[in-house]
């Protein structure tokens, strides 16, 4: 065996760690991948023989090249306020799939990445490794050029805020989906008493329908607002299937065998605590909707 071949071996030991730190950090599967593929292009060109912890190296990596592409993200924007619903990850009703299950381990749902995104970026690179990943203070001090103590604020800031504005669902499919359902069908007969009754108090609904509409993001707060909001898409309930989404209970809204939209629920004591959809149709045409569903 070569040893390029032994390298390659050992990086396909680290990707789905490295593939998990990097969807965190971008909220992007796609963009995920091609943080990973740089840190493969860097490894394969570095003398490496000095490199004690090739793991951690190689997470170093990884998180410098997200932070570039976050820093260059936000410099590419044109308006400062503009915000996009991260990727979901959306897989059939009934189970996630190997690969997948490692981007979601520890209950990385679409509500957590929304906040995250909402971070500075180097908030946002030491809240992902200490909290989510156990990385040293002291390593990831290196990767943003802060002391320790300075990175320790960092996490501990964007800690706050990640409590305060994402929590954390019930670990009870069958319950989720249960409230889910009900949600639909209340939708679907403009049963808006039913409709406020599944909803938290300050509940919260994002959508984003992408960059053509005049408000391709919107954020509401409230029951009684939300409930309202839900009724006046009734007509789309009835196509709505069950999936789920970042390994909790959603809904595909499907039409003519197109999806139209995904929508991601946070359920916690049998209450709607957060509502995210993605109606953007240039981020949803990758969908396979005959594979998530089992019929088209």
């Amino acid at each position: 065996m070569s040893d390029n071949e032994v390298l390659s071996g050992l990086f396909e030991e680290q990707r789905g760690r490295l593939r998990a730190v990097a969807y965190r950090m971008l909220g992007s599967v796609s963009e995920a991948d091609d943080a990973v593929q740089e840190a493969w292009l860097r490894l394969d060109r570095t003398d490496t023989s000095d490199v004690q912890n090739l793991g951690a190296w190689l997470t170093t990596v990884v998180s410098r090249v997200c932070l570039n592409m976050l820093r260059s993200r936000e410099h590419r924007r044109e308006d400062p306020l503009e915000e996009r619903m991260p990727e979901p990850i959306v897989s059939p009703a009934d189970g996630v799939d190997p690969e997948q299950e490692a981007l979601l381990a520890d209950s990385v749902g679409l509500a957590l990445l929304v906040v995250l995104q909402q971070l500075e970026p180097t908030e946002r690179l030491a809240f992902v490794l200490h909290d989510l990943f156990a990385v040293p203070f002291d390593e990831i001090s290196t990767i943003i050029d802060r002391s320790p103590a300075a990175t320790r604020q960092l996490a501990s800031r964007a800690r706050r805020r990640v409590r305060g504005a994402a929590p954390s669902p019930d670990q009870d499919l069958a319950r989720q989906r249960e409230v889910v359902d009900a949600f639909m069908a209340a939708a679907r007969d403009g049963d808006f008493d039913t409709l406020v009754s599944l909803l938290h108090p300050d509940v919260v609904l994002r959508t984003d329908v992408g960059p053509a509409a005049a408000r391709g993001w919107n954020e509401l707060r409230g029951a009684l607002t939300v409930g309202q909001q839900a009724l006046m898409f009734r007509r789309m309930a009835p196509f709505a299937r069950p999936v789920l989404v970042n390994g909790v209970a959603g809904s595909l809204v499907v039409l003519d065998g197109k999806t139209s939209a995904v929508g991601a629920f946070t359920i916690a004591d049998g209450k709607i605590l957060t509502l995210d959809i993605l109606g953007d149709p240039a981020r949803l045409t990758g969908l396979d909707v005959a594979a998530l569903t089992g019929r088209a």
